[in-house]
């Protein structure tokens, strides 16, 4: 099973709200997944996700492959430069 981080949208018309989830690559953009990782609310202001940080480091390193939206989304919030780095460490290279 290929597992995914992805947005999934909830919320309301006009009013959109996202959960970064851990699924399945098989299932529909809405539809089930393994583990709900943080949400993001693009009209806030600040527009950094409020995520799990343990967990979505946990499923990286299980090899769950992010979509492009979510790779920024967490570069944004720090959480990417954290898992290259204890990637590299794990390699015992320095990271960039």
């Amino acid at each position: 099973m290929a597992v995914h981080l992805r947005l999934a949208r909830t919320g309301r018309h006009k009013r959109p709200m996202y959960r970064l989830v851990a699924a399945d690559s098989r299932k529909a953009r809405d539809g089930r997944f393994i583990e709900i990782l943080g949400i993001f609310d693009p009209l806030k202001e600040a527009g950094t996700p409020e995520l799990k940080q343990e967990r979505v480091l946990t499923w990286l390193h299980q090899g769950a492959q992010p979509t492009v939206t979510v790779r920024t989304l967490l570069r944004r919030s720090g959480v990417w430069k954290q898992f290259e780095a204890e990637k590299a460490a794990r390699k015992g290279t320095v990271a960039k």
